[in-house]
């Protein structure tokens, strides 16, 4: 696939996101700056819905995989488009509840949540919490009962599908620290376990095979593979699950090595997988589960681009060309972990050919502070803007203030104009929370 044929570029030869220039979004709001298009993430939001709505009879619900990318105007969104979402941590939450997102809708996740995490949850009325050890389990109904109330949870379960995407991504392996395998009987003790429990209603199970996969099929197990440890729960225990949670994982285009997927493409993926279900809900005499999914990466990741201003150019002969830019590792720490690679391009020279390769260098201390290696680009210059293409998600999420700089600002862009959704940061936020011990002064 020809990378041009994804773009929009404008007749000035820039790059336009959500229907403004890439160029006058930084001569308004600077760089470093993320960048989404509001357009995308609702259409992709829509996506799901709709199908799950059609395919199943409306008898599910898209929960957005909040910690891809989260800030109050996300879960604003969500809201407004009618799907839940999860989240993962206390922080997660609070700004989901900040934003006005219904309680009800939300399920918290995390293999190890704290126990001030789940009092919080529990205060705030969370439709749904995902336990993940006999710990928590165990924690989490101490509480519901000081309390007073009855908690709805799942329990997250390891199918052990392989699914073919980066070791450190994949999260349903036998060793992996998620859930209980169905293999070996940890799944079925663990169900016992919480079906004793006096203040948890056990409302069905949880699994998510991995992140960034795009094979049909390993969605299509997983959900197989579920369906019959329902049935086997049922026979052994009596429990038929009232809920699926089959998680999401979908992957996206970052660069030509991945299939670039149309809205159409992600449908038939959810598609593939409710056949699934009903086929094995309909062999093993099931009823049909109220059906979770949670995409993350696929609603945000392509919405998002990141825009730098390039500094300086170093060119070490017969070995590497390094292009500097004002970011770096800390809001982009992606390839640094998982040497991810990217699509980038001078948004202000966006129709120009790519001339050479080069490596893309962030401003931290560090040698191992790098975006892009060996990427196609024209020959850059000092002021040029360039664009990371699909940085919509774990980019912000995973920002740090590594060498105390700035996490960047969010704009997002609808019909052409652009808003904050982040503010960018300050000097002073960077020292708000340090303290002087007073000895220091005498």
């Amino acid at each position: 696939m020809n990378t041009r044929e994804t773009l929009k570029i404008n007749a000035k030869g820039h790059l336009e996101i959500g229907g403004m220039d890439a160029v006058d979004i930084v001569a308004k709001f600077g760089t470093p700056l993320y960048v989404f298009d509001e357009a995308h993430i609702r259409n992709m939001m829509r996506v799901y819905k709709r199908t799950i709505d059609v395919e199943y009879g409306g008898n599910g619900l898209v929960l957005y995989a909040s910690k891809a990318f989260s800030c109050t105007a996300v879960y604003a969104i969500a809201g407004q488009e009618n799907i839940g979402v999860d989240v993962v941590s206390g922080g997660e939450l609070y700004t989901a509840l900040k934003a006005g997102f219904p309680a009800e809708k939300i399920y918290m996740h995390g293999n190890n949540k704290l126990a001030r995490e789940l009092e919080f949850a529990l205060d705030n009325g969370v439709g749904n919490i995902v336990v993940d050890s006999y710990t928590e389990a165990d924690l989490l109904d101490s509480i519901a009962e000081s309390k007073g109330v009855k908690q709805n949870v799942l329990i997250r379960i390891n199918p052990g599908v392989e699914a073919h995407t980066h070791e450190f991504i994949q999260t349903a392996r036998t060793d992996s620290k998620f859930g209980f395998s169905t293999s070996d009987g940890s799944a079925e003790k663990m169900a016992a376990h919480v079906l004793a429990k006096k203040n948890l209603i056990l409302r069905g199970y949880h699994c998510h095979i991995g992140s960034q996969i795009f094979e049909k099929q390993s969605f299509v197990l997983a959900a197989e593979k579920v369906t019959a440890f329902i049935a086997e729960i049922k026979g052994k225990l009596g429990f038929e699950a009232d809920e699926l949670n089959i998680g999401g994982g979908f992957g996206v285009w970052y660069n030509d090595e991945d299939p670039k997927l149309q809205p159409e493409d992600y449908a038939g993926y959810l598609k593939a997988l409710i056949a699934a279900v009903k086929a094995k809900c309909e062999e093993y005499g099931l009823k049909r589960p109220f059906l979770l999914i949670e995409p993350g990466r696929s609603i945000v990741g392509e919405a998002g681009v990141t825009l730098y201003t390039v500094g300086a150019i170093k060119e070490i002969a017969g070995v590497r060309k390094y292009i500097a830019v004002d970011g770096g590792m800390f809001d982009n720490p992606r390839y640094a972990l998982y040497q991810s690679k990217y699509t980038i391009l001078l948004a202000n020279r966006a129709n120009e050919k790519c001339t050479e390769k080069v490596s893309v260098a962030g401003k931290c201390c560090e040698s191992g502070d790098l975006i892009a290696v060996d990427a196609p680009l024209p020959e850059a210059r000092c002021g040029d803007i360039l664009a990371v293409l699909t940085t919509g998600a774990y980019n912000y999420s995973m920002a740090s203030n590594y060498n105390r700089n700035f996490v960047p600002a969010a704009v997002l862009v609808n019909e052409g104009k652009a808003e904050y959704i982040i503010k960018p940061q300050t000097y002073e936020d960077l020292t708000r929370n340090d303290v002087m011990p007073e000895r220091f002064n005498k």
